[in-house]
């Protein structure tokens, strides 16, 4: 074993978490409201939504600022983590936040 190895797997594990994505809900601080987002760094997309960086959604100015109420993940590919938004952005506001699983059936309302 030579000594470049264990870098080149601590170089592997890296790239392995850079390329997961998680799905992530925020809640306004001021406004009943949440949003529903994709990222593969959910902390430096939460600093764009609250205006502190660029690159925020436009949709989430108005009701800042934003804290991350829930995260999923970590997903594998950008696709299952879309899959899993789009299961979340058809619930409403505090449904979003309900850890139950949504989707195949279930939609997270209460009967």
């Amino acid at each position: 074993m030579t000594s470049s190895e264990p870098n080149s797997t601590d170089a592997n594990r890296t790239e392995d978490v850079a390329d997961q994505w998680f799905v992530y809900v925020l809640q306004s601080d001021v406004r009943p409201v949440t949003y529903v987002g994709i990222a593969k760094d959910v902390g430096a997309r939460l600093v764009q939504h609250n205006g502190e960086a660029k690159g925020g959604a436009k949709s989430t100015r108005a009701a800042r600022p934003w804290r991350v109420a829930r995260t999923e993940g970590p997903f594998e590919s950008r696709g299952e983590a879309q899959t899993r938004e789009y299961a979340l952005k058809q619930l409403r506001g505090p449904e979003r936040l309900d850890p139950r699983p949504v989707g195949q059936g279930e939609t997270g309302k209460q009967p």
